[in-house]
């Protein structure tokens, strides 16, 4: 998998938002990939050196439509930690 296939989308929250001083990014990622291949797509995708990751597995909200009901799409949330010396992602910067 290349990183374009992995990185699906970024998490663009308040609680994302404030992560972004601390050089503490959030992605919606692949539900196959793993910790190391989310390291490695963040690496490759921007040119930054990363410390940590953290992912939460966020399950589907049941939801009614009238008569109908299903639920919302599961995803996975990977919480991307640079290192102190790494530059920081452009795109984030200018929302703060």
């Amino acid at each position: 998998m290349i990183a374009e296939d992995i990185i699906i989308k970024p998490v663009l929250s308040e609680k994302s938002t404030q992560g972004v001083n601390g050089k503490r990014y959030a992605f919606i990622v692949d539900p196959r990939a793993g910790k190391t291949q989310i390291k490695a797509a963040v690496e490759q995708a921007f040119g930054v050196s990363v410390e940590s990751v953290n992912i939460v597995n966020v399950p589907g909200k049941p939801k009614r439509q009238g008569r109908t009901s299903g639920h919302t799409a599961a995803r996975k949330k990977a919480y991307v930690t640079l290192t102190p010396s790494s530059k920081a992602i452009p795109f984030f910067e200018t929302l703060s």
